[in-house]
C-alpha cells in the first residue's frame, strides 16, 4: 500500500513538470539540474531554486524601484539587473521568465519607460507563476519523499 503512495507522488510530480514544459515555463536546463542532485545532496534543486527566487526578489524589487523614480534615467542600472535575472533564469531553466528579460531589456535599450513598466508586470506575473508551481512540486517531492522513507515493520 506504501509504494502506491509514492508512485502516486511521483506521477504527480511528473505530470506537474510536463506541464510546466508543454507550458514553456521550464527548460532542459531544470533537468539537468535535477540530474546533479543525489543521495548526498537530496534537496539540492530545492536549494538552487530556493536562492534563485530569494535573489529574484531583491531584482524585481530594485528594477520596480528604479521604474517608479519619477526621475528614471539610468536605464543601463536597469540593464544590468536584467542580465543578471536573465542569467539566473537561464541557470535553473526558467525559460518564460527569462524570455521576459530579454524582451524587457530591448524596451530598456530603446528607454521605452511604458515598454518597461508593462514588462515588469509580465515578468512579476511569470516569476509568481513560476514560484508558486515549484513550490507545489517541491512540496509533492517532500511528500514523496517522506513517503518513500516510512518503513514499517511486517505483521505476522
Amino acid at each position: 500500500m506504501l509504494g502506491l503512495g509514492v508512485d502516486r507522488l511521483r506521477a504527480d510530480m511528473n505530470r506537474l513538470l510536463a506541464l510546466l514544459f508543454h507550458q514553456g515555463v521550464l527548460d532542459e536546463q531544470f533537468l539537468q539540474l535535477q540530474q546533479l542532485q543525489d543521495e548526498t545532496s537530496p534537496n539540492f534543486v530545492s536549494e538552487v531554486v530556493n536562492i534563485y527566487f530569494h535573489e529574484s526578489e531583491k531584482l524585481l524589487r530594485n528594477l520596480r524601484g528604479l521604474l517608479m523614480d519619477k526621475e528614471f534615467s539610468d536605464y543601463k542600472k536597469m540593464g544590468i539587473h536584467l542580465n543578471q535575472f536573465m542569467g539566473s533564469s537561464s541557470s535553473i531553466g526558467a525559460k518564460r521568465v527569462r524570455n521576459v528579460c530579454v524582451a524587457f531589456r530591448a524596451n530598456s535599450e530603446e528607454n521605452n519607460r511604458p515598454g518597461c513598466v508593462r514588462a515588469l508586470e509580465l515578468l512579476e506575473h511569470e516569476y509568481c507563476y513560476l514560484k508558486n508551481k515549484l513550490h507545489e512540486y517541491f512540496q509533492i517531492e517532500q511528500q514523496r519523499a517522506l513517503a518513500a522513507g516510512v518503513r514499517y515493520p511486517m505483521q505476522n
